[in-house]
């Protein structure tokens, strides 16, 4: 493990701890909200009335998650049957259907305070705020369930019927208390008749959130579906948004897995960035040898012309055109008599008496008592120079 490794993992576990630190004693703040979701676990979803309400309509409860006009098209000869809603807002085709079903002699248990106009005039009655209390107790008007109320003291509604036709029957009341205690009631629980079939709403839809359903000591909610024939009850859960099908939704559902798996890929991210670098040092540009022969040579010329060793620097001259003779024309330099002079004049083409001068002279340079002027040299190296190109 090298050194920056460790270093990255120090980091990450320094921010682990601190993320930690702050999510210990910290305690998930609660939504309140009102979504009426089959899948929240929230105070007003629905997520244990979704769980216990097979047994509640006695195993025989359809779950639909398409509209209504989307059902009833593919089930048009569907016999007389119960049908759930609660607090959702259908589209006008999907309660026609409804109304169609109904009218054949079926009964919809309605969970709501939120209607179209059309759909009360219809039905023959209004809803209005009854009241302001933070808290009020629900209860039937049938004297035989007078035990089973609930009582309501998280964000109320305080929505009933200001309104109802003659012919309707109230089965549920709000018992409301004024600031002199004085009592009184509103309609909350209703009963209508429609055709051969019945509609019973329920102005109060909290009634079966997480919260309510936790919090009851009687059997308030039960008492409610008892009103429904023992049949086949359809549920149109239809949501305003599709289940994700993800496979991480269950960490995002929980935010402390959420938080983690994004601090993971923040991690990752961090590690293939600072990783992408090439780890391998880079290696040195060596820049190769020059060829300081030729500045070598010239050093040593000027020192020589410097010094005024004429000799020496013939010697030096002849040493190189022989070495140069032997190894380019591969005559032999031992005699430097007239047959050489003769395989010289042969070998490059150039004039005898030309080649008879430059051995004179190369002779004059390889004699350690011969006198030299710097005449010779310049012209040794001049004959040297023809000869030789």
């Amino acid at each position: 493990m090298n050194k920056t490794f460790k270093i990255y993992a120090i980091v990450f576990i320094i921010i682990l701890i601190v993320v930690a630190m702050f999510g210990i004693g910290k305690k998930p703040a609660l939504d309140w909200r009102k979504n009426f979701d089959v899948d929240k676990k929230t105070p007003f979803g629905l997520y244990i009335f979704d769980q216990e309400s097979s047994g509640l309509f006695h195993r025989k409860l359809e779950k639909v998650r398409v509209s209504p006009y989307s059902y009833y098209q593919k089930n048009n000869q569907k016999k007389p049957h119960n049908i759930l809603i609660i607090q959702k807002k259908l589209d006008d085709v999907s309660w026609q259907y409804i109304l169609d079903q109904v009218s054949k002699g079926s009964d919809v248990m309605w969970f709501t305070n939120d209607t179209t106009a059309k759909l009360r005039d219809t039905l023959g009655f209004r809803f209005k705020t009854v009241g302001h209390e933070k808290n009020y107790y629900l209860q039937f008007t049938d004297e035989k369930l007078s035990d089973n109320r609930l009582f309501i003291d998280k964000f109320p509604e305080n929505q009933g019927f200001s309104y109802i036709r003659n012919d309707i029957e109230i089965l549920g009341k709000t018992l409301h208390k004024d600031k002199s205690n004085e009592t009184s009631f509103s309609a909350d629980f209703v009963k209508v008749n429609f055709g051969k079939g019945h509609f019973y709403i329920h102005s109060e839809p909290l009634v079966l959130t997480n919260y309510y359903i936790l919090n009851s000591k009687n059997k308030y909610i039960e008492s409610v579906l008892s009103y429904l024939p023992n049949r086949e009850t359809v549920w149109f859960i239809e949501n305003d948004t599709p289940l994700s099908m993800s496979p991480l939704r269950f960490i995002h559902s929980n935010p402390p897995l959420k938080y983690a798996w994004y601090l993971l890929l923040f991690g990752l991210i961090i590690f293939v960035i600072f990783n992408a670098k090439r780890k391998q040092r880079i290696v040195p540009i060596i820049e190769p040898l020059k060829n300081t022969s030729v500045e070598f040579i010239r050093s040593i010329g000027n020192l020589y012309l410097q010094e005024g060793d004429f000799h020496e620097m013939m010697a030096k001259k002849a040493q190189y055109f022989l070495n140069r003779v032997r190894m380019d024309l591969l005559i032999d330099t031992h005699d430097l008599d007239a047959q050489f002079i003769n395989k010289l004049h042969l070998k490059t083409g150039k004039n005898i008496e030309l080649i008879e001068e430059a051995v004179k002279l190369i002779k004059k340079g390889q004699d350690p008592y011969a006198s030299v002027m710097k005449e010779d040299l310049i012209r040794m190296n001049q004959l040297l120079d023809k000869i030789l190109k």
